[in-house]
């Protein structure tokens, strides 16, 4: 049975590139510092985002974690957008594991929030109130369809962040795919961030891990917080070696990843019962499915091979990535019109 799965970028399968270059990864010692593979995949990443230093970790989450916990304090604040993964989706971590209290402001449809707003949700010194130690941005911004955020958008809020004193911290975890679609340096979109996480597992296609890149000071924190939470690796060289390949000629084709998610998003449009959500500017979709019986078609969808990402009220989530070509496109939406018609 053909399957396109559309669930999420992170069911990429790695290269046949990767694959030789895994087999054939230099490796050392990580924990100690000797993993050659590690280490020019660390420097690479620091490079290409204009940074002190990196250290390869095991996810996303871990990445945001660790980059909040060097920063921050026991009793300390961070503030995100109410819509952004670190506050909805990553277990509150940093506050389980750190005791740092996670804030939110609310979302507005790019991702981002008012920097008015923010200044008055800062708390400096005052008794009775967490101390605000730092800010959180996200790009691309997953649950805003996939926006790419530019420069100029983040501005405000970062100055706002800065006139207090605050650090910065982006989860950038398809932070590649706003650079491709804004055809702007990864670098400039994180020039005014303290740490940045991108994920290698994700648009990139490789099998596991992601990137914390940050200053010299910054990282050498993330490290102890990484060896704390048991995740410090050994010859994990087998593992960056796909992320070599990745950095190295996996960016530019996320424009494909792109055209192929507009081309979904237009197809999906034509079908009665299926409306689409914010424009697409990524490789995310996310439709509204107005038919009571959505879950039952996303189960048949399954069945037929066509894997979406349902959620709950009708709200689809479907994502283009190295896996699904332009003709995998066009077979999900015939299979998906006429599961609809029947």
């Amino acid at each position: 049975m053909r399957i396109v799965d559309l669930r999420s970028d992170t069911k990429t399968q790695p290269t046949p590139e990767m694959r030789r270059a895994m087999a054939t990864a230099e490796v050392g010692d990580d924990m100690a510092g000797e993993d050659p593979t590690v280490n020019r995949l660390e420097a690479m990443a620091a490079e290409m985002l204009g940074k002190e230093a990196a250290v390869f970790v095991t996810s996303g989450t871990q990445g945001n974690l660790i980059g909040i916990l060097s920063q921050c304090q026991r009793g300390e604040e961070v503030i995100g957008g109410d819509r952004s993964h670190i506050i909805r989706a990553e277990g509150a971590g940093a506050s389980v594991l750190g005791g740092v209290v996670m804030s939110a402001l609310p979302n507005d449809e790019r991702g981002l929030y008012d920097a008015g707003l923010l200044e008055t949700a800062i708390h400096d010194d005052a008794l009775g109130y967490p101390r605000t130690r730092l800010v959180a941005l996200e790009n691309t911004h997953n649950s805003m369809g996939g926006a790419a955020i530019s420069p100029d958008e983040m501005e405000p809020i970062i100055e706002a962040a800065r006139s207090r004193g605050l650090a910065v911290h982006i989860d950038g975890a398809r932070l590649f795919n706003a650079a491709v679609a804004l055809e702007t340096p990864a670098s400039e979109l994180v020039k005014d961030a303290d740490t940045v996480t991108f994920c290698l597992s994700k648009g990139l296609g490789c099998p596991v891990g992601s990137l914390l890149c940050g200053s010299a000071d910054a990282i050498a924190e993330a490290r102890r917080w990484r060896k704390w939470l048991g995740s410090a690796m050994r010859q994990s060289g087998i593992v960056a070696a796909a992320g070599i390949v990745a950095l190295e000629s996996m960016i530019d084709r996320l424009a494909d990843d792109h055209v192929n998610a507009r081309r979904l998003a237009d197809g999906l449009g034509s079908i009665d019962g299926v409306s689409v959500g914010a424009a697409v500017q990524t490789n995310l979709v996310f439709i509204q499915v107005d038919r009571p019986d959505g879950a039952e078609i996303a189960r048949k969808l399954d069945e037929r091979g066509i894997r979406v990402g349902a959620r709950a009220g009708g709200v689809w989530r479907l994502v283009t990535h190295n896996d699904v070509s332009s003709d995998d496109v066009d077979y999900a939406l015939e299979v998906i019109e006429s599961t609809l018609a029947e």
